[in-house]
């Protein structure tokens, strides 16, 4: 099972809370765990040249185009999700209601008007808006289970594509764009985080149901099973929601922009295989958000600001620079 599969997706039953899962000692354990390592790899950061990993710089060529790649990202997920009569979410269905139809009608126009690219702010404004109108629904914490869905909305309003341009692409400000970058990296690594909770952590049985019908997901029992030792199904559970905590701080933080995304990107894609086309309308603005944080991670000029965190006093806090090393 990748540690980053979204087990409401594709199970049936929907248990009650108990989070006295989520205060045993293992669960614990995998929450200090991912905590120290994010510590350990700001802490690290600083020390390495930005970018990272040179090779890669290529990628930023693409840095005009993000806000419109993000746009369509958005765009084709909230438009298939329209059409299969689902809300936000592949679980969610429209209710045949007068607000279920509405609902679904702004889903479509939204997509449909974040594909075309033309005056995409208003359209990201009414992503965001959509969020709440769900809320009314479908609950606030399931709606906020999808805030990589509103992080791409936020992102847009403050950094929309150029309707002057060809293709929309942008003139890159690292000062412009450190803002629109940060709130993309909260709330997608907020996601993960809370997903850890709702789904794992929070609600073992929904994770073990998911096991249930995939049991091949518990990748470290496949390991077991090769070298002679045995890592039971709640184990597992603790060990991916230490890994999905961990995934969503490295994305808060910015640390490492490019090695956080290759190493969070192979569980993501990996689930591709496996769970079809459900896994990738949902999880498209997840895959957005991490080609916007590699793009932005690969350029010599947003490279820095991509570890931005805000301040009280409102001044820039970056991770301090080092002596170059290669790599701008």
């Amino acid at each position: 099972m990748s540690p980053l599969a979204h087990a409401l997706w594709f199970t049936e039953g929907r248990p009650a809370y108990d989070w006295s899962f989520a205060v045993e000692p293992l669960s614990l354990a995998a929450l200090i765990a991912a905590v120290v390592v994010a510590i350990v790899w700001r802490w690290v950061a600083p020390w390495l040249p930005r970018p990272e990993l040179a090779f890669l710089s290529f990628l930023g060529r693409l840095g005009p185009w993000i806000p419109r790649l993000l746009a369509i990202h958005a765009g084709v997920s909230l438009l298939a999700l329209a059409a299969r009569l689902e809300f936000f979410v592949p679980t969610f269905r429209l209710p045949d209601t007068w607000w279920g139809v509405g609902l679904g009608i702004l889903e479509g126009i939204v997509g449909v008007w974040l594909i075309s690219g033309w005056k995409v702010r208003p359209a990201a404004f009414l992503l965001v808006i959509a969020g709440p109108l769900g809320m009314l629904g479908f609950g606030i914490v399931p709606i906020l289970e999808r805030a990589d869905l509103l992080a791409i909305g936020l992102f847009l309003v403050l950094l929309p594509p150029d309707d002057e341009r060809p293709g929309g692409r942008i003139l890159v400000d690292p000062e412009r764009g450190r803002t629109a970058l940060f709130a993309l990296r909260a709330l997608v690594g907020a996601t993960l985080i809370l997903l850890a909770y709702t789904e794992k952590l929070g609600r073992p049985e929904l994770s073990l149901e998911f096991l249930d019908r995939f049991p091949a997901f518990n990748v470290l029992q496949l390991l077991g099973d090769r070298f002679g030792f045995e890592v039971s199904d709640l184990a597992f559970i603790q060990f991916a929601a230490g890994i999905e905590i961990l995934f969503g701080l490295l994305l808060i933080s910015g640390a490492l922009p490019q090695l956080t995304v290759i190493a969070a990107g192979i569980p993501f894609n990996a689930t591709l295989f496996f769970l079809g086309p459900t896994e990738l309308i949902g999880h498209l603005p997840i895959y957005g958000a991490m080609l916007a944080l590699l793009v932005y991670g690969s350029r010599d000029d947003t490279a820095p600001v991509c570890s931005w965190l805000p301040r009280p006093d409102g001044r820039l806090r970056t991770m301090p620079a080092r002596e170059p090393t290669g790599g701008g």
